[in-house]
Parts: C-alpha cells; sequence; structure tokens
C-alpha cells in the first residue's frame, strides 16, 4: 500500500518553504516529513531543468537510508519569473495539493506541496521512485515499454475524464501563450536553424497545419480531461514493469488524448510507431473503459488521437527556440520533429484541422484603463515603467525621459536625457529614488536636484511629463558607461505627448507602444529651447531582468508619415515584434533582424533594422546618445547605448527616432 499523502495547501507552513539546498536540513525534513530525529545525509543534484531545481536528498533516524526528492524553484531570476509567469508553479503546487491522491500509483507520492504566490518561491517534497530508470527522448522506447507507459497515463486519464467540477478549476485553466501568431514567428526560426533537418515534405506539413492552430484549440471535443501536456519519456521513471510520470508544471484542462499521440509520436521510432500503433491505442481504450470510462467509443477515441498529434509540433517549435540552445537539446528537438511530422502525415490528419486563417490577425490595441497602474506580481524585480522620448524636428534635440517603479523593492528608476549633435550629453539618472504612491496619478518624484511629474491627461490621447532637477553633462557620452562623473548642470523640462497614429499593444507581454507628436520646452542651464517633433511613448508592467537577455528596441518615424516600432532579440534570430503604420493602416510585424557596430567605447557606430512582413529596410545613424549603465543587485552589469538616430529607408525615405541596445556585459 502506498504511503499516506501530507500535502500542504498553497501559501501554509511559509517558513518550510526554502529556496535552495543550503535550506535542507534535519530539523527542515523533520518538519516536512512529520517525523523526529532525522538525520540528514548526501544533497545531490538530479536532472537539468531550467525552471526548476532537483535534488535527491537521503536521510535517516540512524544514518542515511531513506530518500526523497526535493524540488525548489529556479535560482536565476529570469527562469523563476518565467515560471511564475507562465503559472507553472502553481498548476504542479495545486496538482499535489488538490488532484495526485485521486491518481494512484502513475504518480508520485508527496509530503509536502507549497507555494509562496507573494514572492514565487515552492518547494515540493515527493516520494523518491527507487531503482527507476528515467526515459531517454532522443533513443526513444520499444513498443514494450509505450505499452506500460500507456498503462499509466490511462490510469492518470480515467479517474477524471469528465469530471465537471474538476474541468472548472481555474490552475487547470491557465492561460496559453504558444498561439498561432507567436507560433507563425517561432517556425521560421525554427526552419532556419535547422536547415536541412528539416525535410521539405515535413516542412510543407506543418505550413498547412500553423494556419489553423487557433480553430485546432478552439475545436475541443469530449471527453474531456486532465492532460499532462509533456507526457513524454524524458518526464517518465520506468520501474519493475511500471511507469510514474514526474514533472507536472505544464498540467491542464483539455482532449486527453492529446496525450497519447504526443507520447507516441515522441517516443516511438517511426517504423515502430506504424506497426502497433493502432494496437497500443486499442489497449489505452480499453484500460480507460476498465476502469469506469462511459460514453467514449473506439471511433472517438481514434478520432481524437489523431487531431491531438498536432500539440508535440507546437510544444516542441516553441522549446526549441526560447530555451537555451544545447548540443542534446538540438538533438532531441530534430528527432522527435522528424517523428512527429511523419506521424502528422501517416495519420493523414491534416483533413481534420478546421478551416485555416490565413489572414494576419489584427493588431491589438490596449485599453484606456490600462494607462493606469498594475497590481504587482511577487518578483522582486517586477516593474512598471512610463517611457517617452522626442527627437526636434530638425534633428538638433532629443530628449528622453523613463520612470520604472520597482514595488517590491520599494523604489523607483529614473532616467532624463538631453542630448544633440554637437552638444553635451546631459543624464539625469536616479536608481533608487523614492517610490511615488499608487494613488498619485502624476507619480511624482520631488527630492533634493530632482522634480518629475508625468500626468496622464487624457487616456491613450496625451500625456504631460514635466521635469527639473540637476544633471551631469557628458562630453564624451561613452564615460556614462564607464560609471564615470559628468559636470552639473541645471535642466527641466515640460513635454506635451499626443498620439500620432494607432496605440499598439503587445501579444507577448503586458505592453504598449505609441507614437506621438511632442511640443514643449527644454532648458539647458540658461538656455530655454523650443521643441517640437515626432515621439514615441510605451508603458509596460511585468517581471523584468534587464541582466538575462540581449535586445533592440526602436521607436522610429519617416517623412511620409510613417511609424516603425521593432524589437529584435540576437538570441531568436528572426523573431520580431512591433508594428508598421501610417493614415491609421497597421501592420504588425513577425520578424526582425537587427546588426550593430560597436566601438570599443561601448557606442554604436552604425547600425541596421530589418523587420517583415512588409520588408522594411532600414539603415540607422546615431547622432547623439543617452546611454545608461544599469548594475544589477546581484552586481550583473549591462549596457544601454541609447541613441538619438537618422534613419534611411531601401527605398530612400528618411526619419529619425530613438534605438535603444542593451548589452549584457559576460565575462566571454
Amino acid at each position: 500500500m502506498a504511503p499516506s499523502r501530507r500535502v500542504r495547501a498553497i501559501g501554509a507552513n511559509p517558513d518550510l518553504i526554502i529556496r535552495g539546498p543550503d535550506g535542507i536540513t534535519g530539523e527542515w525534513l523533520d518538519g516536512v516529513l512529520g517525523r523526529s530525529g532525522l538525520e540528514l545525509g548526501s544533497v545531490e543534484r538530479i536532472g537539468t531543468g531550467q525552471m526548476s531545481r532537483n535534488y535527491r536528498v537521503s536521510f535517516g533516524a540512524d544514518g542515511a537510508d531513506e530518500t526523497v526528492v526535493v524540488k525548489l524553484a529556479s535560482d536565476n531570476e529570469n527562469s523563476r519569473g518565467t515560471g511564475v509567469g507562465m503559472g507553472a508553479y502553481l498548476r504542479e503546487v495545486a496538482f499535489y495539493e488538490n488532484l495526485a491522491a485521486r491518481l494512484g500509483d502513475s504518480v508520485p507520492d508527496c509530503h509536502f506541496a507549497a507555494y509562496d504566490e507573494g514572492e514565487g518561491w515552492f518547494t515540493l517534497v515527493l516520494a523518491d521512485i527507487a531503482g527507476a530508470t528515467q526515459g531517454d527522448q532522443i533513443d526513444g522506447c520499444t513498443p514494450a515499454q509505450a505499452e506500460v507507459a500507456l498503462d499509466a497515463l490511462a490510469r492518470i486519464h480515467a479517474p477524471v475524464m469528465n469530471d465537471l467540477a474538476l474541468s472548472a478549476a481555474e490552475w487547470l485553466n491557465q492561460p496559453n501563450p504558444l498561439n498561432q501568431n507567436l507560433l507563425l514567428q517561432l517556425w521560421p526560426v525554427f526552419r532556419a536553424r535547422y536547415g536541412e533537418l528539416v525535410s521539405d515534405e515535413h516542412a510543407e506539413a506543418i505550413d498547412a497545419f500553423l494556419p489553423s492552430l487557433d480553430g485546432w484549440y478552439g475545436d475541443q471535443r469530449p471527453p474531456l480531461g486532465i492532460v499532462h501536456f509533456d507526457y513524454r519519456l524524458d518526464n517518465l521513471l520506468f520501474a519493475d514493469g511500471t511507469c510514474t510520470a514526474v514533472d507536472w508544471q505544464t498540467v491542464g484542462w483539455g482532449p486527453s488524448m492529446i496525450d497519447v499521440a504526443y507520447f507516441l509520436g515522441t517516443g516511438l521510432e517511426t517504423d515502430d510507431r506504424r506497426a502497433r500503433e493502432e494496437e497500443l491505442v486499442r489497449g489505452y481504450h480499453r484500460r480507460l473503459l476498465d476502469q469506469g470510462v462511459q460514453g467514449f467509443d473506439w471511433e472517438q477515441c481514434w478520432d481524437g488521437y489523431r487531431r491531438g498529434c498536432f500539440w508535440g509540433i507546437v510544444i516542441n517549435v516553441a522549446a526549441a527556440i526560447v530555451v537555451e540552445q544545447t548540443e542534446r537539446g538540438d538533438a532531441m528537438f530534430t528527432t522527435v520533429f522528424r517523428r512527429l511530422a511523419q506521424q502528422i502525415i501517416d495519420l493523414d490528419a491534416l483533413e481534420l484541422l478546421p478551416e485555416a486563417n490565413t489572414e494576419r490577425p489584427a493588431p491589438l490595441r490596449p485599453e484606456p484603463a490600462d494607462e493606469g497602474l498594475h497590481p504587482p506580481g511577487p518578483e522582486d524585480l517586477w516593474n512598471e515603467s512610463y517611457y517617452f522620448d522626442g527627437v526636434a524636428d530638425d534633428q538638433s534635440l532629443g530628449v528622453y525621459a523613463r520612470i520604472g517603479r520597482l514595488p517590491n523593492r520599494d523604489e523607483c528608476l529614473y532616467s532624463a536625457c538631453i542630448c544633440g549633435p554637437g552638444r553635451s550629453t546631459i543624464m539625469l539618472v536616479d536608481s533608487s529614488a523614492p517610490l511615488p504612491e499608487p494613488d498619485d496619478r502624476a507619480q511624482v518624484i520631488a527630492i533634493d536636484g530632482l522634480r518629475a511629474e508625468q500626468h496622464r491627461e487624457s487616456p491613450l490621447e496625451r500625456f504631460r511629463v514635466t521635469l527639473e532637477g540637476t544633471g551631469e553633462a557628458f562630453a564624451d557620452p561613452s564615460a556614462v558607461l564607464r560609471g564615470e562623473s559628468g559636470e552639473p548642470v541645471d535642466i527641466g523640462f515640460d513635454l506635451v505627448f499626443e498620439t500620432d497614429g494607432t496605440p499598439f499593444a503587445w501579444r507577448q507581454a503586458t505592453r504598449y507602444e505609441i507614437p506621438c507628436r511632442v511640443s514643449g520646452t527644454v532648458r539647458v542651464g540658461d538656455e530655454e529651447i523650443e521643441f517640437e517633433g515626432p515621439g514615441q511613448r510605451d508603458h509596460s508592467w511585468g517581471s523584468r531582468d534587464w541582466w538575462a537577455s540581449d535586445w533592440m528596441w526602436s521607436g522610429l518615424h519617416l517623412d511620409d508619415g510613417t511609424h516603425t516600432h521593432a524589437v529584435g532579440v540576437p538570441q531568436l534570430p528572426g523573431f520580431g515584434v512591433g508594428y508598421v503604420q501610417k493614415d491609421g493602416e497597421v501592420s504588425e510585424i513577425a520578424s526582425v533582424t537587427a546588426t550593430e557596430e560597436v566601438a570599443d567605447n561601448g557606442l554604436i557606430t552604425s547600425a541596421t533594422i530589418a523587420s517583415g512582413p512588409d520588408e522594411l529596410e532600414l539603415a540607422v545613424e546615431p547622432l547623439a546618445f543617452g546611454p545608461i549603465l544599469l548594475i544589477a543587485p546581484d552586481g550583473r552589469v549591462s549596457h544601454f547605448p541609447r541613441a538619438m538616430c537618422r534613419i534611411r529607408a531601401a527605398d530612400g525615405r528618411a526619419g529619425v527616432g530613438w534605438v535603444e541596445w542593451n548589452r549584457n556585459q559576460r565575462d566571454d
């Protein structure tokens, strides 16, 4: 008989939630296991998880003779933020709290499960499966092993299939970020990366599938139940003719046959799958009926299996591009892709898809209410920022201001710049300014040497930004990146940002961008300058680890009235976010390729930005700089050689704007 489960409610026993292996002690084990006098033996890291860490812990009352597995949140803030933001930590703890005990011995026994929703840490203590062997995704498995895995899967699915009460559980119905628009952006990157390893036949199948992805999601057919959504060999432990499924961070509610199709498509070599596929699926179906599942005939089962085979492509393509690239990862993703694409072809699954939506989705617009502040998440670096920039029509002056609220650190990062060709760069930066109260509509910062206000005069239409303070003037702007000091100078501005185009909301994150017309006055010492020109403003909120990856951001304006905003990430070549718009017509960007030449002093000498599908190619000439040096709480360093730029399109059009490069300083 399996030992009884002791599962803690989410957020309970906060003193027993630990952040790293240093928290694993004999006294702690007493608490989570409900015993006393335990002596700690060894603590061994197992697995290579990126969002979580797993440890095998040995212990005993008279020496170390028992083991458990302890699973913890990642110690990398960006990875942990992903785990929190995607609901992965919540799902797994809630699974063990609310559901695992109903699913028998195909799921590890859980001694402790708790999640700190406030700070994003979680702790699981699971029974160790003695003598178990982890499956290998690249090597695959035999049909006999597949039968064992499907037997375990049937015992997981059957107890809750068509459970209407469970189907409404919020933790099982978290938002799915892997939508059609995102996959249409990631798929060309995947295909370019793996080149000849993706056959033309397989590529054609995926090209035919992806325009129907959102419709495929919506075409859910009963019976519905829990879906592991990552039921594959790397997440299965085999021992003594049994199989145990681990890693429940992806669990959700939907057509359970997805798990069956995903497992057989990823785990069996194509010849083995073709020879034994129907026999194995019939065995799974028979086991469901034996356990009391009703109203699910063989035709429904086989139809659901064929429909479910597309999920593997979605998660395989997305994971290959999003996670860190490794040699083993490349081998796994290409092997699994080949098996899955062939499964789709062999099953004639494309004929089951709903009508393709070949139209590009309409760009999203922000809501007026989003101009206000948002409830902070649990991450230490959760940030809500308002950013404003402008370039004078005669290209003589550039300005920007940014207020970044860090409520969980009770501080705010304020930065402002005045610069121009032939001028000194003037920076006013306070990395730990006081945090304005949430109910202060103007978000006023008022301290010695700095008074800043941001007035939302008409949501999505008009913002007024004012500043009075003491900045630092730099004849050489690269000195900022070296942490040097400049000459003090009094500065100020009073600028109005009026929307001059269509507000654009990101699909990939909580953020929006608005092209603007900027007017007002700028003051440098005793010099007062009338300002008029194009500009940009944006508002974003969420976990922001500036030191986790590089990027290029741009807000640019061409002389024919075209506005373009583009963001590219070097680690994701071809991937892009943004728009090209003119006269109310907005085209959403799907890909961005950006290059830049970097001088020895860290500033950018020239750059290019190419975006698609509208094939806008821009040459970028920095005119003046407003760089930022950012140092993380843990000592990581990033350079932001932000620049006021002149641009020229390949077709001859000219324009201006601001471009920001985030360049993490690594010890390579």
